[in-house]
């Protein structure tokens, strides 16, 4: 449960005397941690709703929430995992929008001037951190990015594969690998590593975050949906680095 001063989110939400608060239980990519903790935050205090935020790779929170997991909010980093969960009836396909876009970025613990066309040889024997590359969208895009650019075949066998983004940013932290791929704004959020070059967006399909109800979704999901929405949440978001789609 989150408790703390409200970022006056300001959603009108009308609550009788009577009712009584409720829990929402939102899947989220791992790349929302800590952005969406504080507009969860502020939700709560504006709706009275207690807000459980569980987050893992998009893959693993899709699979889970085919199994049965329960969950009231989806929000996922890959359109194609939010179209697998729209298939099998998992989500109100009326209340899927895209949330969020991100960008991908090449990042070292330490600065050095890298060109992408050179990266086999500025990354020499060491290793570059990826999220995995068959099921997370994190790194799903940064190898299709690196097989547009013509550098896969070249780095792969020096690739070491991570859970999810933020775990394959922390490899780089912690100097397990050399140079990593993940989200600006991963990248944006740890002081450890510095970013080295933006990765050309022409080069991977874009990057979406999709929302959307669960079909089991609770009355009060409908309240933390209109707080995503929301022009305090979206200055959120903005802040931490996301794209934000037209209104």
């Amino acid at each position: 449960m989150f408790k703390g001063v409200s970022l006056g989110l300001g959603v009108s939400i009308s609550l009788s005397s009577a009712a009584l608060a409720e829990d929402v239980t939102v899947f989220a990519a791992a790349s929302l941690a800590g952005t969406l903790d504080q507009i969860a935050e502020a939700c709560e205090a504006e709706t009275g709703h207690s807000v459980i935020l569980s987050y893992a790779g998009s893959s693993a929170l899709a699979r889970q929430i085919e199994a049965g997991a329960p969950a009231d909010v989806v929000i996922l980093a890959s359109d194609d995992w939010m179209d697998v969960l729209e298939a099998s009836g998992a989500i109100d396909p009326a209340t899927r929008r895209v949330l969020l876009t991100n960008r991908l970025v090449l990042i070292g613990r330490e600065f050095v001037a890298v060109d992408l066309a050179a990266l086999p040889q500025a990354l020499g024997d060491d290793r570059l951190a990826l999220a995995l590359t068959e099921a997370v969208p994190a790194g799903i895009y940064a190898r299709a990015a690196l097989e547009t650019l013509g550098l896969w075949e070249a780095v792969a066998t020096q690739v070491v594969e991570a859970d999810n983004v933020r775990a394959a940013l922390q490899l780089v932290a912690i100097g397990a690998a050399r140079f990593g791929i993940v989200y600006a704004t991963d990248a944006q959020l740890e002081r450890d590593v510095t970013v080295l070059a933006d990765i050309p967006e022409t080069s991977h399909p874009p990057i979406r975050y999709p929302a959307a109800l669960t079909s089991t979704a609770s009355p009060a999901a409908q309240a933390f949906s209109g707080c995503l929405d929301g022009l305090p949440a979206r200055t959120v978001f903005s802040d931490a680095g996301f794209g934000l789609p037209p209104e």
